[in-house]
């Protein structure tokens, strides 16, 4: 008969978010959230008054980034409420919800760019292109300055990848109304506003779709990117008494937390001691490759005609 040991490991400091991280993450989705805030009301405002199409597109943009942020921010209150009898994973996947809530919302605002750029080009309307500049510039440097608070975090989290990519192109497309209010002004070329208005809408939709596609994968426990499944199953064979895997699984608990269950069939005669010892190097593997949780079960034998490692 098979001999089966099961143990759960899922505290690893090094991969996860630890307090001072959080702490500043936190602080600069506020701060960012605030800043955009400001801005969104000011250029909307200003767009309006100004007739620009360009200016309410990026206020638009602003806006969908704004809620981002927010949304962001409650995930990761949410992420850190302790697990309950109804949730035993805790509320980590709000992170992952929050992130595709994320793409859905820019999406939108690129239908919505578009369908208004395609009706200016229709309908030429005036544009004042200097106060348009001016305006577009200061929001430049409002995105420049929120996008630096998310660089040192962007690479820990996909939520706060998102911000910094979302704000960083934001400051990007600013910099394209500049440049178009400034034409604008000196030749009266009133068509480069829905023009401006549709480079917007390509730009966004090139950020989002990464973006999309990794919630979605993670939102239906897909492997996450980043996570290389031959090398974690030669990892997991090659620690010493294992003979083989089978019955891996890899998800996704959070935007930064990924979990995994694997059996692993080992060389008979193991004592318990010897057991313990084999799962702690295991383990110590998974963590290198950004797996935090892991749960193991270990076996002399195979216990079914499983005949792949992910089955």
């Amino acid at each position: 008969m098979a001999h089966a040991h099961q143990e759960h490991d899922h505290t690893h400091a090094g991969h996860s978010h630890g307090p001072v991280v959080l702490t500043s993450i936190n602080r600069a989705l506020i701060i960012g959230a605030v800043l955009n805030a400001g801005y969104v009301i000011v250029e909307f405002v200003l767009g309006f008054y100004y007739n620009s199409l360009a200016l309410v597109a990026d206020a638009g943009h602003n806006l969908s980034d704004v809620a981002s942020l927010l949304l962001s921010l409650l995930a990761f209150r949410l992420a850190r409420v302790r697990q309950t009898p109804g949730f035993t994973y805790g509320y980590r996947k709000s992170t992952v919800l929050a992130s595709l809530t994320n793409a859905v919302v820019l999406l939108i605002t690129i239908g919505a760019i578009l369908w208004e750029s395609i009706g200016r080009f229709r309908h030429p309307e005036p544009v004042a292109g200097g106060p348009v500049a001016w305006v577009a510039g200061v929001g430049m440097l409002v995105n420049a300055a929120s996008a630096l608070l998310f660089f040192r975090d962007k690479d820990h989290d996909l939520n706060v990848k998102g911000a910094y990519l979302h704000l960083a192109t934001d400051a990007l497309v600013s910099l394209g109304v500049v440049v178009s209010g400034i034409i604008i002004s000196y030749t009266g070329w009133v068509w480069l506003d829905p023009v401006i208005g549709l480079l917007v809408a390509v730009v966004i939709m090139g950020s989002t779709w990464r973006l999309l596609t990794d919630s979605l994968r993670l939102s239906m426990d897909g492997v996450p990117v980043g996570i290389d499944l031959p090398g974690v199953l030669a990892d997991l064979r090659s620690v010493k008494g294992v003979e083989d895997v089978h019955h891996v699984h890899i998800w996704a608990m959070s935007t930064s937390e990924n979990a995994l269950t694997a059996h692993l069939v080992l060389q008979p005669g193991l004592s318990d001691a010897q057991i313990t010892t084999l799962k702690h190097d295991a383990r110590h593997r998974l963590e290198h490759r950004n797996i935090s949780h892991a749960t193991l079960e270990t076996e002399t034998v195979a216990q079914d005609n499983c005949e792949t490692e992910v089955c």
